[in-house]
């Protein structure tokens, strides 16, 4: 069964920093959420496992290929959507993916020109093949990324931070795209956005400070709150003094109120009322826990 194996990877940058702290995953087909802050170790470890950095310590391995002593296999099974997504203001869509077939190893011109329409079709960009990218939006270069992340047919697939800075009608033609290349590859999902997680994961990790702090299911993750969490609106200037008195796991406005949730094992009275669990709550929550 095709899955990628994460074994005891760790990465110290030459500053100090602490990347990846003894990291280990397993990961099946389906697409998978790897869910945590800016600085979390995410990209780092999206890097190593797209042969683009190596680790100190610990191996990848996916479908039998050992990423670190044959990076070039890995290469012709990978497809890569980096959260700095550069393209060539000047040149086509169908000029650039035609490209990148070729170096991918599509060697017959039919065979490339065929994928390549296939995929402009597939990512809604056909009508605007002929277009320079630079004159793409936002959205439009994120499914062009996806379309180039595609070609060849790739068994693993890795989008960093895919979502950052598409409006909500452009994120949610993304979540469709990629629902739908999910089925029979290894997809990973590397995002702060909660929401990209419980829209379109099957299975997660949540990661802080270069470790995998939690792993399960979306739902699993979510289980771990029932029956601890309790909101309240209160005053702006009491946030502060509820900080202090309570667990907070997050704070924010509805409707111009400002509402905060705690995390207590009895509801804490004084106004407050049970809340349902959700996964942003529970990443909060982990984090938190995380800090302290």
């Amino acid at each position: 069964m095709m899955k990628l194996e994460i074994n005891n990877l760790s990465k110290t940058y030459p500053n100090g920093v602490k990347a990846l702290q003894d990291v280990s995953l397993t990961i099946g087909k389906g697409m998978f959420g790897l869910l945590g802050e800016n600085g979390a170790g995410k990209s780092t470890l999206m890097r190593i496992v797209a042969t683009l950095q190596d680790a100190d310590s610990g191996s990848v391995v996916f479908d039998g290929i050992d990423v670190a002593k044959d990076p070039q296999a890995l290469r012709k099974v990978l497809g890569y959507l980096p959260q700095e997504f550069g393209v060539y203001p000047a040149i086509t869509a169908e000029e650039l993916l035609m490209h990148i077939a070729d170096l991918k190893g599509i060697a017959k011109t039919s065979q490339r020109k065929e994928q390549v329409h296939a995929l402009l079709k597939k990512v809604n960009l056909w009508e605007d093949r002929a277009k320079k990218l630079g004159s793409y939006s936002g959205g439009m270069k994120q499914r062009f990324g996806i379309a180039q992340a595609l070609l060849g047919e790739p068994r693993l697939i890795i989008v960093d931070e895919p979502t950052a800075g598409l409006d909500p009608r452009e994120r949610n033609r993304f979540y469709n795209l990629l629902s739908e290349i999910g089925e029979n590859t290894v997809v990973i999902l590397s995002t702060h956005i909660v929401e990209d997680v419980s829209t379109l994961c099957s299975d997660m990790a949540i990661m802080g400070n270069g470790r995998v702090l939690l792993e399960g299911s979306p739902a699993e993750v979510e289980r771990n709150l029932k029956d601890r969490l309790w909101i309240k609106e209160i005053a702006k200037p009491e946030l502060e003094r509820y900080s202090k008195e309570f667990k907070v796991i997050a704070s924010h406005f509805h409707l111009g109120k400002l509402q905060v949730t705690v995390d207590a094992e009895a509801c804490p009275g004084d106004g407050f009322e049970a809340k349902a669990s959700s996964l942003e709550d529970a990443y909060f929550q982990i984090l938190a826990r995380n800090e302290g």
